[in-house]
């Protein structure tokens, strides 16, 4: 899909020294940035769903091993 974006010639300069290290069209050069932006992002999300998460085993009153085992324990056969 094509897309039109103003930079600052900042950002072009930036992106030209890119385009010619890596050796890669400008668009490649773009495509890669969005592509890193956002495996950052959904890292982000990630963290904050575990940070969410902890502690919310407490209160079950045994622990994970305990857990596990009793779950299994239904597996055994007489």
């Amino acid at each position: 899909m094509r897309t039109i974006v103003d930079l600052t010639q900042e950002q072009l300069d930036w992106l030209a020294g890119v385009v010619a290290r890596e050796g890669i069209s400008r668009a490649e050069a773009i495509r890669r940035a969005v592509e890193a932006s956002m495996e950052k992002d959904c890292e982000a999300d990630f963290q904050r769903v575990l940070a969410a998460a902890a502690g919310s085993w407490k209160g079950y009153g045994i622990d994970g091993l305990e857990y596990q085992q009793r779950v299994r324990s239904e597996w055994d056969r007489d």
